[in-house]
């Protein structure tokens, strides 16, 4: 296998596309003696955020809370999608601190209790904004608009990522039946242009590699998981085994799908023909993916799980919800907090930081806000629209556990 095939092409600054690739939507405060790149420097600001802490208690495909500590959670799905992700691009050449930011960030959207919950929120945005919701949209709307850090002069600040990582984030849509992905070659308005999950293709070839990467780390570690928790049965597992078969292998696991998948597209993929895998490993791509859509994703075992964190979540929205009474809304916050503190303190601080309300005002409600130098968007709390769309932000960023504990207090009154 020929090495470095896409150096030419990789987002560097011989690429005429690299000034729009590090463009950020404001300046960052600067550091005279910073030896890391700009993609590194993103890569940086996303581990330090609370959104990327917050993955390990948030579910990835099986619900986690019951102890099992040998289940995926997001930010280990996140670590798989980094490392496949990172070893593709060394060996091709490309921008490996760009891909290393786009895998770390790239499910930072996800709502608690995986997809589930992302399906129970979606519904609640069509009824009460008559708008979707999808986490890849919602990880852009996080790192552009909600997710705050604290600057070298104590005051919290937006993220302002890269156009490159932002769009990277949007565009990582593993769930799109497809071979030889390609950049696209213009830079869109990824807030105002992106209407569905998988619409555009990634804005750089290291985009377009965590794309790829995402669907080959969750395949192999969601069997793993279902044959841990006894979700297959004996002749699911030998169905298993004879697709392991049918490529000389003994095995269908995480090392080996993951091993043969990177091994195929690095030897398979240039600027020409793109980020491909050949016929042999895109079929057996798709047979395992088929497997798990009917033998793990639907089983019928998850049926509770389901309805438990879609009334779950429905539950603490309405409750977020009822509270609002425009400019007095925060005193209704701090009126229930003596009903529900695990969930009315912690809420009104967050909220604090996003609405153009003085800091007197806040404190005479008792809500302490530090310095905050972000954009305040969910305006003075004068519209409902607006703080609708706060307490849907703030439950999709909930964790599994925090949003049971909450739940458990609703069920004391």
């Amino acid at each position: 296998m020929e090495e470095g095939r896409f150096r030419k092409v990789a987002a560097t600054r011989r690429n005429p596309l690299y000034p729009e690739m590090v463009r950020r939507q404001s300046s960052l405060y600067q550091r005279s003696d910073d030896i890391r790149s700009e993609f590194a420097r993103d890569y940086t600001r996303i581990l330090h955020s609370l959104a990327y802490r917050r993955l390990k208690h948030k579910t990835q495909v099986f619900y986690n809370a019951a102890g099992n500590d040998h289940i995926c959670t997001r930010i280990e799905h996140v670590a798989h999608v980094e490392s496949v992700a990172g070893t593709i691009g060394s060996f091709l050449g490309l921008n490996t601190d760009l891909i290393k930011a786009i895998a770390m960030a790239h499910d930072l959207g996800h709502a608690p209790f995986g997809h589930q919950g992302e399906r129970c929120i979606d519904s609640i945005s069509k009824d009460f904004l008559g708008k979707p919701f999808w986490h890849e949209k919602n990880g852009l709307r996080l790192v552009d608009h909600v997710e705050l850090l604290e600057d070298n002069y104590r005051h919290y600040r937006n993220l302002d990522l890269t156009y490159a990582v932002r769009d990277g984030i949007i565009s990582h849509c593993g769930e799109v039946d497809e071979n030889a992905i390609r950049p696209r070659e213009e830079a869109i308005d990824l807030e105002r242009d992106f209407e569905y999950a998988g619409q555009y293709a990634p804005f750089t070839w290291e985009g377009a590699v965590v794309k790829i990467a995402d669907k080959i780390a969750y395949l192999g570690r969601d069997i793993e998981d279902a044959i841990t928790l006894g979700l297959l049965d004996r002749t699911q597992i030998e169905s298993l085994e004879e697709l392991a078969q049918t490529n000389d292998e003994k095995a269908i696991n995480t090392t080996v799908i993951t091993h043969n998948l990177i091994i195929d597209i690095c030897k398979n993929s240039d600027p020409e023909s793109g980020i491909v895998l050949s016929p042999k490993y895109l079929r057996q791509l798709n047979r395992i993916k088929e497997f798990n859509y009917k033998y793990i994703y639907s089983n019928p075992k998850l049926q509770p799980f389901v309805r438990y964190s879609e009334l779950v979540l429905k539950e603490i929205f309405k409750v977020l919800y009822d509270v609002y009474d425009g400019e007095r809304t925060f005193e209704e916050i701090a009126a229930l907090n003596k009903f529900y503190p695990n969930l009315m303190k912690p809420f009104g601080e967050w909220l604090s930081r996003y609405v153009a309300i003085t800091t007197a005002k806040l404190s005479v409600d008792g809500f302490y806000r530090p310095e905050c130098d972000n954009e305040k968007i969910y305006g003075d709390l004068r519209d409902e629209e607006l703080y609708t769309q706060a307490v849907i932000d703030y439950v999709a960023g909930m964790t599994d556990n925090y949003a049971i504990r909450v739940y458990e207090d609703l069920l004391k009154y």
